[in-house]
């Protein structure tokens, strides 16, 4: 069967590229908690051409949120698009207020008039009047601030503010809930070979959602550059000290990531592929709704990260062996 380089966003009728781009690090430097939740310093001109290195190479895709760098992913996304914006399908997200002068994440919010507000600063930022997709940021919300956040985002869809509207989220149960509303048509999970989601994928097996896929490198690991003798700065998220930091601690690469991905890495790197490439591969291959976004901060990673577009998913019997080894190394601190 010949593998598609585009897929549905659920049933918005919107087609992006099979693989996006993660815009995350390259907001650069912000706060959560008074830790950093950036990925380190940056270069906007290299992000501005690795975006539109990007658009050459086959990717429609591009995945950012108001939250990376308090708005300044949006404005270099927006900078880099210029003139070419009929070629993207551009998603963000929104639910965590900010200070951008400080750089730092402040509160949750998801009323009604702050969706209105938080969308009309990211059409500003974006240098576009729609959104092809707007998600809430925050993943867990009671069930009375979720129905009127949902309200809020349909009313933007029937003004053609947004075409669709989604929820990063990894609460199956919860994302359940909207599909009540005919705008929503997107989760956002975090997906890799590291950490399934079977629930969600169900779901939207079940009610044709699209599941984004954030973290689809475990933030980096898959990529099979890390070593015992690695060490990321306290100005990189992985290295902040954020309980929810998976495979990393102090900066340091778990030991027992590192055994994972030498054990799967010959079934990854098959038909040529680099780790990252049978990472996403991986994903690719996990369910016909997935779209991975694996993040980037150079031309390199983008043509890395992209050359799975030509490689395609992995053949079956490789997941299948895949699985079977990770089995036998599952540890609870990788749960």
């Amino acid at each position: 069967m010949t593998f598609s380089k585009f897929r549905s966003i659920g049933r918005s009728g919107i087609k992006p590229s099979a693989i996006g781009m993660g815009c995350w690090a390259i907001g650069g430097p912000f706060l959560l908690n008074g830790k950093s939740d950036g990925w380190g310093d940056i270069d906007d001109a290299q992000s501005v051409r690795a975006i539109q290195v990007a658009l050459e190479l086959g990717a429609t895709l591009f995945d950012t949120a108001d939250a990376y760098g308090t708005g300044h992913s949006e404005s270099v996304l927006g900078r880099a698009l210029a003139g070419r914006r009929s070629e993207a399908v551009i998603a963000t997200k929104f639910g965590y207020t900010y200070d951008s002068r400080a750089k730092a994440l402040l509160a949750t919010d998801v009323s009604p008039a702050y969706v209105q507000w938080a969308c009309t600063q990211s059409l500003a930022r974006l240098g576009t009047d729609y959104i092809d997709l707007l998600q809430i940021h925050v993943g867990e919300l009671a069930d009375a601030a979720a129905d009127a956040a949902g309200e809020a985002l349909e009313r933007l869809a029937e003004s053609g503010q947004i075409r669709a509207w989604g929820w990063s989220t990894d609460n199956a149960a919860a994302a359940a809930r909207m599909v009540k509303f005919p705008h929503f048509a997107a989760v956002q999970q975090e997906l890799s070979v590291f950490k399934d989601g079977p629930d969600m994928l169900e779901l939207c097996a079940e009610q044709n959602l699209a599941s984004l896929n954030r973290s689809p490198l475990a933030m980096g690991m898959l990529t099979g550059k890390f070593t015992t003798a690695s060490v990321l700065p306290s100005s990189d998220v992985r290295g902040a000290g954020h309980e929810w930091v998976r495979f990393f601690k102090d900066g340091k690469p778990l030991p027992e990531a590192l055994v994972r991905i030498e054990a799967i890495r010959e079934l990854l790197t098959s038909g040529g592929r680099s780790p990252a490439q049978g990472a996403l591969g991986w994903i690719l291959a996990r369910s016909p709704h997935t779209l991975p976004v694996p993040g980037f901060k150079s031309e390199a990673q983008v043509r890395d990260n992209l050359g799975a577009l030509e490689k395609g998913p992995l053949p079956a019997a490789t997941m299948a062996e895949i699985t079977a080894i990770l089995d036998e190394l599952a540890e609870p601190a990788l749960a």
